[in-house]
């Protein structure tokens, strides 16, 4: 707790209390109170506990230690991508992917003014990159920030006019700062996809259509990847996302991470995954989920 800004550890220190009473009803998420990862959760989560996390390992490691039922993390945001690191974490943390939630972001200029002043914003890089067309346009300089709301917690204690915050609305009364301009995102579609971990054995949340996601690692051959993704073609089976990425700097191995549409079960989707594993090292399936919002 002493890693967030002095305004916000009291906030802190209350929430935390009140989930240890209830850990079955904890919400683990990453950031300071009034930061989106709150705020999906209170929406994924009407009668849950948030649990606040100074980072994406805290809040994983909430769960597996029993103090909280589940996390809710972001994992690609419609402006500025995937977030960092979540592909190593999801693997490594030995969690249940159990369900989905869209957020739709806003964010505001926060401190205590005037804008004229402001020289600096400090905030999550995601949040920088989401608007950096605005901050440029008016000479603001971006400062990385591990949260956008502990940038908020953290500007009110610095208390210097010419360093503001980049975060969600509802930092701005939580700290006690004063907006100073609402609505910055470079675009009006900005929206965060979160993911649920959960312990294994918890079933899928919410209603709708299925999604699995998964991992693997083709074999080192010509045209493993297409014989691989082939299966799913061949099976009708809709692929809503492939990324690719390195570990451990080898730069010989690259694994790839894919959502796809229905669950193991469907015959579709078996004989999908059945020809994926011929051509590649290891498949593995992190979770399967209800939609939260059809593809396509």
């Amino acid at each position: 707790m002493e890693n967030f800004a002095a305004p916000a550890r009291p906030i802190v220190a209350r929430m935390i209390e009140e989930a240890a009473v209830h850990p079955d009803r904890a919400v683990a998420f990453q950031g300071a109170p009034g930061a989106n990862s709150h705020i999906a959760a209170l929406q994924a989560f009407p009668d849950g506990l948030p649990l606040p996390c100074f980072d994406f390992a805290d809040a994983i490691d909430a769960v597996r230690d029993g103090k909280a039922d589940c996390a809710i993390i972001p994992i690609e945001n419609s402006l500025h991508g995937r977030v960092a690191d979540m592909h190593f974490l999801l693997p490594e943390s030995g969690l249940t992917i159990t369900g989905e939630h869209f957020l739709p972001i806003h964010y505001a200029l926060m401190g205590s003014g005037p804008i004229e002043g402001v020289r600096e914003a400090m905030s999550h890089p995601q949040a920088l990159g989401q608007c950096r067309h605005w901050l440029r346009e008016r000479g603001i300089k971006p400062v990385a920030y591990p949260d956008t709301a502990g940038a908020a917690a953290l500007v009110a204690e610095i208390g210097d006019p010419t360093v503001a915050a980049l975060a969600p609305p509802m930092a701005a009364p939580i700290y006690g700062l004063d907006v100073l301009g609402d609505g910055i995102a470079d675009a009006d579609h900005n929206t965060t996809r979160f993911l649920v971990l959960a312990r294994a054995g918890h079933e899928p949340i919410g209603d709708g259509a299925f999604m699995t996601t998964l991992i693997f690692e083709v074999k080192n051959v010509p045209a493993a990847l297409y014989k691989a993704m082939g299966g799913f073609a061949t099976n009708g089976v809709n692929m809503t996302k492939l990324e690719s990425y390195q570990r451990g700097g080898t730069f010989a191995a690259t694994e790839f991470y894919a959502d796809v549409e229905g669950k193991p079960g469907d015959p579709g989707l078996d004989n999908a995954l059945a020809e994926l594993g011929f051509h590649s090292k290891w498949v593995r399936v992190l979770g399967t989920y209800r939609q939260a919002r059809a593809r396509g």
